[in-house]
């Protein structure tokens, strides 16, 4: 009886493309959900030191921006408002790759110090807009830590935004909505074949 022929040695896996990830591109400016999902993101891949976190005034703007190498991917979330249209309208080279649930930071309705406690008008991002109390009018703006910027220089009497936000800026928080349940995805941006 012969031996046994020796066994071929498996081919090594594929690489992941979140392998390839070294700058998440989000929704800025410092301080929003996004740009604390993104660093969370990094840490869980054990790539903490290593990955960037690139701040964008939306993510429309971010994917305008991105360079198409395999290096660079954006970090959006399920309730974005025009998420289906960056996904779709962006097929050729992006494609989300991961997803992960985690919690926003607190979200809060908060005005200036000594200001009224029902503001006539309030800064808030479309996504958590339905926040703002029915007898004042909405502001939308880029994001949750622009509508804390916003409120806290003036330009509006109160904000729907993240507690964070709201204590960089030296916001009085009325009323706390607290963390709230959040998907956030990862887009692999890469130009070529898809």
């Amino acid at each position: 009886m012969s031996p046994a022929p020796a066994p071929t040695p498996a081919s090594a896996p594929a690489p992941s493309p979140t392998d390839e990830i070294r700058y998440l591109h989000t929704l800025g400016p410092t301080g929003t959900n996004l740009e604390s999902a993104a660093h969370l993101w990094f840490r869980r891949q054990g790539r903490a030191g290593e990955g960037r976190v690139v701040l964008h005034t939306s993510l429309e703007q971010a994917m305008g921006s991105v360079p198409r190498t395999g290096e660079h991917a954006l970090l959006a979330c399920a309730v974005y408002p025009e998420l289906h249209t960056l996904v779709f309208g962006n097929l050729l080279t992006c494609r989300m790759v991961d997803c992960f649930l985690w919690p926003t930071h607190e979200m809060v309705f908060a005005v200036p110090p000594g200001a009224s406690a029902e503001p006539r008008t309030v800064a808030t991002h479309p996504a958590p807009a339905g926040l703002v109390p029915a007898t004042s009018t909405r502001r939308l703006v880029t994001s949750n830590a622009q509508a804390a910027i916003d409120c806290a220089e003036g330009r509006v009497e109160g904000c729907v935004t993240t507690v964070v936000a709201a204590r960089a800026h030296g916001l009085r928080v009325l009323r706390s909505y607290g963390e709230v349940p959040m998907v956030f995805t990862v887009h692999h941006v890469r130009e070529g074949d898809r």
